[in-house]
């Protein structure tokens, strides 16, 4: 979960490990019990990254590159398809006909995202942030990703201060309900 270095290599670490993800679920036969505790798996790592990337990345986007407010509202737009696409597989065993559907819609907007980010936005950063405070942003980054809810919640904030406020608190009952039910762990 933590990675260490700056902003951008945590977060790339983090889109590396979901790709594995992806590529172990594409593996697997349809319908396979497997394919539904890795898309947990998956979810609740892409649900921490998503909210740490919210609440310390896209403000430094804002922040620091020019434009910064059209592509942070952009990065957002993209999280809150991927959570309810999300949302929508919680409800879903692999046997279910719409797990698959969801899971490629899922991978598909995760890809796009990634390339997004790894491609624009974050040389932009790069560019415009002090190594300082992109190694500042890596250290918040981390500590955020630790107390993050584990599972989609699509009609939480998705911008400071609410979000920083809330978060915490979800991430908390989300531990709880994974704990209790086994959810996240490989079988």
């Amino acid at each position: 979960m933590g990675h260490g270095g700056n902003v951008i290599q945590e977060l790339t670490t983090d889109h590396r490990e979901v790709e594995e993800f992806f590529g172990r679920i594409e593996a697997l036969p349809s319908g396979s019990k497997e394919r539904k505790d890795l898309c947990d798996q998956a979810t609740i790592e892409l649900v921490r990254h998503s909210v740490a990337e919210e609440a310390y990345l896209y403000p430094a986007v804002r922040e620091h590159l020019t434009g910064g407010d059209a592509l942070a509202d952009k990065e957002l737009e993209d999280h809150a398809k991927a959570e309810q696409i999300m949302k929508d597989l919680e409800g879903c065993q692999a046997d279910d006909p719409r797990f698959d559907t969801l899971m490629t819609q899922l991978m598909s907007e995760i890809r796009s995202h990634v390339a997004d980010e790894e491609q624009n936005l974050f040389p932009q950063l790069e560019a415009a942030c002090p190594p300082d405070a992109l190694m500042d942003l890596g250290d918040k980054v981390r500590r955020a990703k630790k107390m993050a809810p584990t599972r989609p919640h699509p009609s939480a904030p998705d911008t400071p201060p609410a979000n920083k406020l809330l978060a915490p608190g979800t991430g908390l009952v989300d531990r709880m309900r994974d704990a209790l039910s086994g959810r996240g762990k490989s079988s």
